[in-house]
């Protein structure tokens, strides 16, 4: 029974509401977990790729960086298709896309005539043009299928699976280098994507199609605030984008403030992802299959952070009616843990470094609140657009820091100062939201 058909007053009244939401929001969790196993499937690969194909520090850094230039710049783009044709359209094929993608770097190095590192400079690139659309379509699947009060918890169970995905994927990357060569990394993960595109075409619908949502379930997620006729909306309505809409959202201080802070908080995200397992083998003196174990417990952490600060956010709301202390208070919290990245510089046991890291995790992902937030401000027709902008800004961080890091271990020798570099955006990050955001609250366009 869909919900257009069951949506009856004494339906509503008298049934007991299903709980179809949290099978999406666990379909979305899974889904992302893969997407950002495929990100990292460089950096688990990367010491073995760079010792076969002779990279230097240099080239490593762009690499890992090329993913998140495509990423950032087709953010508004992707946000764009997804309030035109849907979410489930756009989503669907960039999944199937940026798994055929993720396959092909394992045949780096074997084509004549085509440089290693322009091919997996490219293809890294084109994977990040084709997740573009995920962050922005969860964020769209969230504000449709939850209420107001249950969004926190609901955003932060996605965004936690970038933690997730390392502690389920970094010790099975690890172990396939180990046994069967670095390739094997790209060749696997992308069969995963293609099983996951399958998955999300059979089972993720809109609040208003979905076959096994019943109208009290509908009834009560739409009075929670929850946009549940958006899908319907963007496949009669005309285009969205225009750069007028996009003026708007880069003219309000609240958002900027978002945007800024969102950048912030990634830097550490992008370190971890990128350089945090090369940092164990090269500067710790772990071997690869160690070093996927070892980066699974900072990850842990930082899955149980982001669970509790959902929840915690949550919580706060509910308590105290204040949307603003229910976002910020736990972002501080968070923040303040996290900078205690920047002791592993004056440690030298690897255990110690570990413990800090996880620490420090778990403080990112208490603080890791953004798209809660985005759920709450952006405006009700540009629930896209304004997901992907704040994206772009917040994946610039993956243009910026796998290419400074790169840049100071070749100077220096040393990832002292780059976990000094990655500990101070923590602190920025505060700043962005206590003194440049002010009041959140849902953006009314002019």
């Amino acid at each position: 029974m869909t919900s257009e058909a069951g949506i009856e007053a004494d339906q509503t009244v008298t049934a007991r509401p299903t709980r179809v939401r949290y099978w999406i929001i666990a379909l979305i969790f899974i889904i992302t977990s893969i997407n950002y196993a495929d990100r990292a499937t460089f950096s688990i690969a990367g010491s073995a790729a760079s010792a076969e194909l002779g990279l230097s520090p240099v080239a490593t850094g762009y690499i890992l960086s090329a993913f998140a230039w495509a990423y950032a710049l087709a953010q508004i783009p992707g946000g764009a298709l997804l309030d035109r044709f849907g979410t489930k359209r756009i989503y669907a094929g960039a999944i199937a896309i940026w798994s055929l993608f993720t396959a092909s770097q394992g045949l780096a190095g074997l084509i004549p005539g085509i440089s290693a590192v322009a091919m997996l400079f490219a293809l890294r690139f084109l994977v990040g043009l084709a997740e573009a659309p995920s962050f922005p379509g969860n964020a769209r699947l969230v504000a449709a299928w939850f209420p107001a009060p249950e969004r926190g918890t609901a955003s932060a169970i996605f965004n936690s699976a970038q933690y997730f995905s390392l502690v389920a994927f970094a010790p099975l990357m690890g172990w396939l280098v180990h046994a069967f060569g670095w390739r094997a990394v790209f060749w696997v993960m992308g069969a995963l994507g293609l099983v996951a595109a399958w998955v999300f075409v059979r089972f993720i619908h809109s609040p208003a199609r979905h076959p096994a949502i019943n109208a009290a379930e509908f009834a009560a997620i739409e009075a929670g605030g929850g946009l549940v006729r958006m899908e319907d909306e963007a496949a009669t309505r005309a285009p969205s984008f225009e750069w007028a809409n996009v003026r708007q959202l880069l003219a309000s201080r609240m958002m900027l403030g978002i945007y800024l802070g969102q950048y912030c908080i990634n830097v550490l995200t992008y370190f971890f992802v990128t350089w945090f397992p090369i940092y164990l083998v090269k500067e710790r003196g772990l071997n690869i299959m160690e070093a996927g174990f070892a980066a699974a417990a900072p990850a842990l952490c930082g899955f149980v952070g982001g669970l509790a600060g959902g929840y915690a956010s949550d919580l706060i709301l509910k308590r105290t009616g204040s949307l603003d202390l229910a976002r910020k208070a736990p972002l501080v919290v968070g923040m303040i843990l996290a900078t205690l990245i920047i002791a592993c510089v004056w440690v030298e046991a690897e255990w110690l470094v570990v413990t800090l890291m996880a620490v420090a995790f778990f403080g990112k992902g208490i603080a890791s609140l953004g798209w809660a937030v985005m759920a709450d401000v952006a405006p009700r027709q540009l629930a896209g657009l304004s997901g992907g902008v704040f994206n772009m800004f917040g994946n610039m961080a993956g243009i910026v820091t796998p290419i400074v890091v790169g840049y100071i271990v070749a100077a220096t020798g040393s990832f002292d100062l780059a976990l000094v570099f990655v500990g101070a955006h923590c602190l920025l990050t505060i700043f962005a939201f206590l003194v440049i955001v002010g009041p959140i609250r849902r953006l009314e366009l002019a």
